[in-house]
């Protein structure tokens, strides 16, 4: 399929404006009925007050949109940042939740800067630094966390706190101390979520979840339950929306608690935003490529100012995106009216919000981590090869049994070992050679020496990137040692956006092994010139 010529392409600004304002306001309000949930339930999850996932959502929609150097994605608070979030107001608050919710805005201030900082300095590259499967044990691990801490509340009871393991642990306790009413609402919002894809209906399944819960707890009048015996069942925000506006507390900026929540939002959030707006390049029907830098720094700028008025992070969230594309979005017009109804919305209508119960939220939520860390992940991983797969469950133990940096840490060392161990130089590991020889006009030969792998080929990214479209690329593979899972992923992606464009891509040289049956597994080019 060829790229669509400039002139087909969409109008960007006020002249996309101007031309796809119908389609974009659509999409948009489809979105908002997606986002409204979702941001509730990340922000309680995360230990924030609901509405700073709606402030997230709107900063995200009415300012990074316009200075975003993507098209079709939407910005806002995302379940996978819940986990480093949580744990940072936890940790920094030392008990003490509104104190933690403070300290934890500061955080992601600092984090934010680092963040604008990476894509002025143009490192966002730097996320292919993370080997594939590291980034599904991550995720995969943040899934089953949401999972052991919403069970607790889709089931109406409230755990002790404690670590991570005896939240785990107190699940069977919840079980037998359920609320049958909670309960009701949480596993009719479960079931809505399996079998409305079946229906095939425009309406978001989420507003259906939200709307089922809302009946369920007028029928159950479980506001009066509120009043009367304090519980705790549904949103609470305030009737005037900037009386949810809080201020970061910058007091402990220089303990290492703070620093490490700092890198930790930030890593996750950058990664997961870069990861998140290639793979909705890819679903764009007219194939633009978003400026991953510029992206990063709007991401990076929207969260500035979202924690200094009280925001979560926010990050390119592939589930609206992708929603978004469906719906039929042609610019980024469509996360600005996402945020603008957002913003109109909880200005308007708090009252409808405080009716929400958090049970329903909770589905949304367990739901999400389900699809991060289902038994379809963790058999995808492992077709791809056993190394693959060590290298993933050995990320989410670490992750479980340690904290996020430490079992990404744990992963990539882990994929450095196994790279040694089947004889990649020691010189290779973070340094690639190649050479790009051009014999005709129309040619290009990347020609590999030893290995390419998650650690070294940036540079042949980079090499791949400034070759003009339309040309025949040749991958010479004949002199290579062994080529990793992770730029075998990327080698093929290239050359499907590659050729949509117009140009053609080969390859020369079989490899003598692979490690699984599966198209992308590792390679080993040739058994010489080991070290």
């Amino acid at each position: 399929m060829s790229k669509p010529s400039p002139s087909t392409l969409p109008k960007t600004g006020i002249a996309g404006l101007t031309e796809n304002w119908r389609s974009d306001l659509q999409s948009g309000f489809l979105v908002f009925l997606i986002a409204l949930p979702l941001c509730l339930g990340v922000s309680i999850a995360s230990g924030f007050p609901p509405s700073a996932g709606i402030i997230t959502a709107i900063v995200g929609g009415l300012l990074v949109s316009r200075i975003s150097g993507s098209y079709l994605t939407i910005n806002g608070p995302a379940a996978g940042l819940i986990v480093v979030v949580l744990a940072a107001v936890q940790t920094l608050g030392e008990g003490d939740l509104m104190a933690g919710y403070r300290y934890t805005l500061a955080a992601i201030v600092v984090a934010s800067v680092l963040q604008i900082l990476m894509g002025v300095y143009k490192i966002g590259q730097l996320s292919s630094f993370f080997p594939a499967s590291v980034v599904h044990g991550m995720l995969a691990a943040i899934g089953l966390i949401i999972i052991a801490t919403q069970t607790h509340v889709m089931l109406g009871v409230t755990p002790e706190t404690g670590s991570l393991f005896s939240v785990i642990a107190q699940i069977p306790h919840s079980l037998l101390n359920m609320n049958a009413e909670i309960v009701l609402i949480s596993f009719l919002g479960l079931l809505i979520l399996m079998i409305w894809p079946l229906i095939n209906s425009r309406i978001p399944a989420p507003l259906i979840v939200v709307l089922v819960g809302m009946l369920f707890a007028w029928h159950f009048d479980l506001a009066h339950d509120a009043a009367v015996n304090g519980s705790n069942f549904l949103v609470s925000i305030s009737d005037k929306f900037s009386a949810d506006f809080y201020f970061p507390d910058f007091s402990k900026l220089f303990s290492l608690a703070f620093w490490e929540a700092v890198f930790s939002i930030s890593l996750v959030g950058s990664l997961e935003s870069l990861l998140s707006t290639t793979a909705v390049d890819k679903l764009d029907p007219y194939k633009r490529s978003s400026d991953l830098d510029r992206d990063l720094k709007a991401v990076g700028l929207g969260n500035l100012v979202a924690g200094f008025i009280g925001g979560l992070p926010m990050i390119a969230e592939i589930v609206r995106s992708s929603e978004n594309v469906n719906n039929g979005a042609k610019t980024a017009w469509s996360n600005f009216f996402h945020g603008l109804l957002l913003l109109l919305f909880v200005v308007l209508f708090p009252g409808l919000i405080n009716n929400i119960p958090l049970a329903s939220l909770a589905a949304l939520l367990v739901y999400t981590g389900y699809r991060l860390a289902s038994p379809a992940t963790f058999t995808r991983v492992m077709t791809i090869g056993k190394e693959q797969f060590l290298m993933f469950i050995v990320t989410i133990v670490g992750v479980l049994a340690l904290n996020l940096l430490a079992g990404v840490a744990l992963g990539i060392v882990v994929k450095l070992a196994i790279n040694r161990v089947r004889g990649v130089w020691l010189s290779n590991l973070f340094k690639i050679h190649f050479t790009l020889q051009q014999p005709n006009d129309d040619t290009r030969v990347i020609k590999l020496l030893g290995s390419a792998l998650f650690s070294n080929f940036l540079p042949l990214k980079k090499a791949l990137a400034d070759i003009e479209p339309g040309k025949t690329i040749i991958f010479d593979f004949r002199d290579g040692y062994m080529i990793d899972h992770t730029v075998m992923e990327f080698i093929h992606d290239f050359k499907h956006n590659y050729e949509a464009q117009g140009g053609h891509c080969e390859q020369i040289g079989q490899a003598l092994e692979t490690f699984s049956d599966h198209a992308l597994a590792a390679q080993l080019m040739t058994a010489d010139d080991r070290e």
